[in-house]
């Protein structure tokens, strides 16, 4: 009967029992580990994300991908670096368009640049006042409070210039001691489009000020620079099951990819065949994992012309600055982002 004996249970003994318990218990024990896989974690990290959503598309797929990390458990997003409103706007219906509205949005302080950017199509006719979750006005507070209410550390997630978090360790300087800091942040040995030439990063260079701040506060600093970073893309089978996935989440990130695409003078069909750099979706899986990255322990100094120079004399951070598996990250990546069930 579908290869297993059945057992009398009247001639059995007492120990041949507890001797076949014990086989069958071992036996599960080393069954293939995709049932714990597929469990969730029994604790989730709490996190925060800080965005300039609307100006690249990569923080709206690595917003996607958050979501979809069992992992984290997001508590609050706030749009970074300007444009507060359009940022905000974009945050919310994204949440409210895959059912996550629950989750508070922050507004970001009201410093340039000003008005709206390539996804501005995407929420023309958005009401910011019917976003069923808490929409918290001064951003910088919400960050304060939600880091210091928790009774856990929280991981800031930054994938946006800082200043958001340099005012809110300005504000509330114990923050750093009850958070750690996740970003995508600098061009350590590699630049842009995979040059040997570093560069001036723009998450650095448009905020080196607030960078130094961040860099030098007394929490745990975690970056990927563009020596990983800008090297994630999605193209072939990838990025076909992403595109033709139902989800959700999904469905939502080609959406506003097709915009942001149309909106910014990209290549037309660009958005049907292959994503842009994914630079933010590594911030995100480092804050609950560094498995698919090499990890380096090293100073880096943050200069006002917005380069991130190694510096034995300058405070530690961790910096994934190459690939275990980039094809492992990829996998990882679609996966979660065409999973059903976030």
């Amino acid at each position: 009967m579908n290869g297993f004996t059945m057992i009398d249970p009247v001639s059995i003994t007492r120990r041949q029992f507890l001797q076949r318990a014990a086989v069958a218990s071992a036996a599960i024990a080393a069954l293939p580990s995709a049932f714990a896989a597929a469990a969730p974690p029994a604790k989730r990290r709490p996190v925060i994300l800080t965005t300039d959503i609307g100006d690249d598309i990569d923080d709206t797929w690595a917003l996607g991908f958050l979501l979809k990390c069992p992992e984290l458990d997001l508590k609050l997003v706030v749009g970074d670096y300007g444009k507060s409103k359009y940022r905000a706007k974009l945050l919310a219906k994204f949440l409210h368009t895959v059912s996550h509205d629950q989750i508070p949005v922050g507004i970001g302080l009201d410093i340039e640049p000003h008005g709206d950017g390539p996804q501005k199509a995407w929420i023309e006719d958005y009401d910011l006042s019917s976003y069923r979750g808490r929409v918290h006005e001064n951003g910088v507070q919400a960050i304060i409070d939600t880091i210091m209410q928790s009774p856990e550390s929280v991981t800031v997630i930054d994938i946006a210039p800082t200043p958001n978090i340099a005012a809110a360790l300005a504000r509330e300087p114990r923050i750093a001691e009850r958070a750690r800091f996740v970003g995508m942040y600098g061009s350590v040995r590699m630049g842009y489009d995979r040059s040997s030439k570093c560069s001036a990063e723009w998450n650095v260079k448009a905020a080196p000020q607030a960078c130094q701040k961040i860099f030098a506060a007394p929490w745990d600093v975690t970056i990927t620079p563009l020596d990983t970073c800008g090297l994630v893309n999605l193209n072939g089978e990838r990025y076909r099951k992403i595109r033709e996935s139902r989800d959700p989440i999904a469905s939502a990130v080609i959406e506003n990819y097709r915009i942001w695409n149309k909106g910014s003078g990209g290549k037309p069909g660009a958005a049907e065949e292959y994503s842009s750099t994914l630079f933010d979706t590594v911030a995100v899986y480092l804050a609950f994992s560094q498995d698919f990255c090499k990890m380096e322990r090293l100073g880096i100094r943050v200069t006002d012309d917005g380069f991130t120079l190694i510096d034995p004399k300058a405070k530690p951070v961790n910096a994934a600055l190459s690939w275990q598996s980039l094809d492992g990250f990829r996998d990882l990546l679609v996966d979660r982002l065409v999973a059903s069930g976030a």
